[in-house]
């Protein structure tokens, strides 16, 4: 039973974080809030209105967790959710990696159908194993070549549109909050000052948004929306205020409810959490006194650690983790005295 009910709550805590994850993703896909991003952090819309990118420029609505980054799978409904872009992601041996919001914009002042496409990503964990910033430069090539085919085909290379993915971390390290760094194409005349014409090579770029500390003299405008809306701590009704009152945000009603559902996924993240660690807690108290109690037999009856766990009745699928436990303390014992003899000798 104590293993079925365990079994249940991380369950429910794992749903509870799949729930938190899709709340952040649709919050974000908000065409306001993107918007405001696509304002603060790409170039091609630094003079325009938010209410304009979000009304005329952003084509369409954004596709959430449904475009697949690799080009060697069909997407979850099989279809191409961008005119005739590739939908697909991961390799057919490995799971299924999509974008978590992708798009299309066009580009203002320009007097052509010029688009460009935009990526956006909320990330958790600033450090999952590798440069954050390797998988946002990988996932703009995979965006440039999965245009063969739809946006271009032959040798037509001129019709390749530019591509942006952002990233908004949401736990990053200290010396990186509150900071936006962008990451592009640039050129370098090495010989002689002959120019390339700046949209020829300007076809991609990757930008980090680090979140974090209400007090820095950095926290305004997109890191400050970003921070309210993402927090987990924040109640609703002053998340709402923030919004409306600092960043005219119209709060619909499915942005309202999609705030409320957000603070209550994390609150039960949290709450879940807490009572995981409890009962961890608790199972290695259990863990430490039975491992005592097999010392102590040992010890006092001159039996094995097979004769001490049948005295203490542990099951036989068990007894493999305490017979590491206990080589592991036999281990830590003898360095130990061997750095006493040590400092003994000198």
């Amino acid at each position: 039973m104590k293993t079925e009910n365990t079994l249940a709550r991380n369950l429910d805590f794992a749903a509870d974080k799949a729930s938190y994850d899709a709340a952040c993703k649709r919050l974000l896909a908000n065409k306001e809030i993107l918007a405001w991003i696509m304002k603060s952090c790409i170039e091609e819309y630094r003079e325009c209105s938010v209410k304009d990118i979000a009304e005329y420029y952003i084509e369409g609505e954004p596709q959430i967790a449904h475009t697949a980054v690799n080009s060697d799978e069909r997407s979850a409904n099989g279809s191409d959710t961008i005119r005739g872009m590739s939908t697909e992601d991961a390799r057919l041996e490995e799971g299924t990696i999509t974008y978590d919001i992708r798009f299309l914009a066009a580009v203002p002042g320009t007097g052509e159908p010029i688009r460009l496409i935009i990526n956006v990503e909320a990330q958790n964990d600033f450090y999952p194993g590798y440069p954050i910033i390797k998988r946002g430069i990988y996932y703009c090539s995979r965006m440039i070549s999965s245009q063969y085919g739809s946006e271009f085909t032959d040798g037509h290379y001129e019709k390749i549109c530019k591509v942006y993915s952002i990233w908004i971390c949401m736990n990053p390290p200290k010396r990186r909050k509150n900071t936006i760094n962008r990451y592009s194409i640039t050129e370098e005349c090495m010989v002689g000052e002959e120019k390339e014409k700046k949209e020829n090579y300007d076809l991609m770029t990757a930008v980090i948004i680090c979140l974090g500390d209400s007090e820095n003299e950095h926290y305004s405008g997109i890191i400050k929306l970003l921070d309210v809306l993402l927090s987990d701590e924040q109640d609703p009704q002053k998340k709402k205020h923030i919004l409306e009152e600092d960043f005219s945000v119209k709060m619909t009603r499915d942005l309202e409810r999609e705030v409320s559902l957000m603070c209550n996924l994390s609150k039960g993240i949290e709450d879940r959490g807490m009572e995981k660690g409890l009962e961890q807690g608790l199972e290695q108290g259990m863990e430490h006194g039975l491992l005592s109690s097999i010392r102590n037999l040992m010890e006092t009856m001159s039996w094995s650690s097979g004769q001490a766990m049948d005295a203490l009745k542990i099951p036989r699928e068990n007894r493999e983790r305490y017979e590491q436990l206990l080589k592991q303390q036999q281990k830590e014992a003898s360095l130990e005295e061997a750095k006493q003899d040590y400092s003994l000798a000198q």
